[in-house]
Formats: structure tokens, sequence, C-alpha cells
């Protein structure tokens, strides 16, 4: 059972291997449940040329927004922009190559290529710029088109808790993007809040299963809130 077991005890060993002009897939959405410290190590390590695939790109100064302050990353794939200034303007700039994706079918792009999908049709986006150079077929009285899946080099996904062997579990909305992303990467790192004993996990209640994990990391986690909102 011991060779099961997935801990690793530092970012450096958990971001191993992780190399210029990799993609890599981030779970999160705006600022919850990100994988922050799997983001802080990928700054430390200063690769560059990174394509990455996450929903949105953090805030500016936190989250994958900063990956962006350095440049380290040349490709954006993803289905929204608009909280991220510094995002913006090397757009705008054309300093960063972005790819907007519905984000249904961004999320399906993820599952599929855990799945094993290649590519699948989907009526979103169909006479609109988003379907510009895709395959187009009409099932059903109904167009389509082609979408091809989405696998990266490395997977960084951010969990509630996790046992030795990977099993882990998401809380409440922190789920988000966070299972789709760990299906779909070469290698899939996942940070948790808290590392439990094997058998500890309720078996239902397991939302990434550890065949598709292959590190474990505990840490702590500043969990920013990207806009507080208060009643008078």
């Amino acid at each position: 059972m011991a060779g099961l077991d997935k801990r690793v005890s530092s970012y450096e060993e958990a971001l191993a291997g992780l190399e210029d002009g990799m993609t890599v897939l981030a779970g999160g959405f705006g600022l919850c449940g990100i994988p922050e410290n799997l983001i802080a190590e990928i700054r430390r390590r200063g690769v560059k040329d990174l394509t990455v695939v996450s929903n949105n790109c953090g805030v500016d100064g936190f989250g994958l927004g900063v990956l962006l302050e350095d440049r380290q990353i040349r490709k954006m794939i993803a289905s929204y922009v608009g909280e991220n200034a510094l995002f913006e303007q090397q757009l705008l700039n054309g300093e960063l190559e972005v790819e907007l994706t519905p984000q249904g079918t961004l999320a399906e792009k993820m599952r599929a290529g855990g799945a094993g999908i290649p590519a699948f049709y989907t009526a979103t986006g169909y006479g609109t710029p988003v379907a510009e150079g895709k395959e187009v077929r009409e099932i059903d009285g109904r167009h389509y088109i082609l979408e091809h899946a989405i696998r990266g080099d490395f997977a960084i996904v951010k969990g509630w808790k996790a046992d030795h062997f990977g099993n882990v579990v998401y809380r409440h909305t922190a789920q988000n993007f966070n299972p789709l992303a760990a299906t779909a990467g070469k290698i899939t790192v996942v940070e948790v809040e808290e590392i439990v004993e094997p058998g500890e996990l309720e078996p239902s209640q397991i939302h990434t299963p550890g065949i598709y994990v292959d590190r474990i990391i505990q840490g702590s986690f500043e969990k920013r809130i990207e806009k507080r909102t208060l009643r008078d």
C-alpha cells in the first residue's frame, strides 16, 4: 500500500518537471477554489511561454494574475477577462494570445479530455465568431460546431480534503472547475487544506478518485474574497 502514497512534502517537489512551453490546466472560478500556492510556485520557478487553461486569469496581483506580471503566460484559454486589468491590457496590446471560449464549452473540453473523448459537437457558438474555422454539422435540423477536447501537461487543483492515495473532496462552490481539470492533466497536482488517513473519507462523498491524481500536498490558504458585498 505504501507505493500508492501520493503525498509530497514541498511545492518544489509538487511541480517537479514543469518546463517552459507546457500547458497548465488550473481549477478555480474567480478567486474561489484556486490553487494559490501552486500558482505561487509556478511564479517562483520562472517558467515561461506557458499555455494556461482556466475559467479566468485571477485578478491583478493575485491568483493566475501574478503570472501575467512576470510575462510567464504566452497563451490563455479562458471564458472571462473582466476582473483583470493587466489581462485586458496585454490582450489589447497583442502581448498575450487569448482564446475566449464559452464557459460551458470550456468545461466540456476539460471533461472530454479527461474521459478520452477527442472532440464533441455543441450548438453553443454556432453563427458567432466562436465557430469560425470549425467543422459544422447539422443534426436533426440543428447546427452544431465541432470542439476539440483539452488536455494539459500539468493540472493544478485546489481541494478541501484528501487521503494519502489522492482521493479528493471539494467544499461547496470551490468544486467549480477543479474536478474537471483534475481528470485532464498528464500530471495532476492537488493542494488541500487537510490530508486524512486512508478510510476516513466517506467513499460516496469523494469527488475526484485518486486514480486521476499524481501528487498531493497540504497547504495553508489566504482565500481572498474577490468582491466583498455587505448590507447597509
